[in-house]
């Protein structure tokens, strides 16, 4: 398995691997062009796994504010999991974070997604109880 930086051009492969992995909420937020916007802003911090040939195994978009990190689309192949895949991207956005000082890193699972709580948890992620996510376009 090869870790690397995400770059714009793996935009589509990553895409197609969100859409299949369940649980996943994809939005305008996730077109090509605010991606690329995203990595080009946060540049060195998100992160692909791809095997061999160049399959992408897993993504983790990783990105931060100046005072927080935040970790977006986690996603493993199903091909790919219970490797590590997922552990050891999450791992190398939060020691970029590191690196560019960042204390804390939030995330967003979406409720009712069973999997994707579990696998934070079972990292030590803890849930934050009594927080509200308020949210409107602008």
């Amino acid at each position: 398995m090869i870790y690397r930086e995400m770059l714009e051009q793996d935009y589509s492969a990553a895409y197609k691997l969100w859409e299949k992995t369940e649980g996943m909420g994809l939005s305008s937020a996730d077109s090509e062009e605010e991606i690329t916007r995203y990595l080009q802003r946060n540049v060195g911090l998100s992160q692909i796994c791809e095997d061999e040939d160049g399959t992408i195994a897993g993504t983790a978009l990783c990105g931060h504010d100046g005072r927080r990190g935040y970790i977006y689309h986690v996603a493993v192949s199903t091909s790919y999991r219970g490797m590590g895949v997922g552990r050891a991207l999450v791992n190398r956005c939060l020691n970029k974070l590191r690196e560019e000082r960042i204390a804390k890193c939030h995330l967003m699972v979406i409720g009712d997604n069973e999997g994707g709580r579990g696998f934070w948890s079972g990292l030590g992620w803890q849930f934050r109880d009594g927080i509200a996510l308020y949210s409107q376009d602008t």
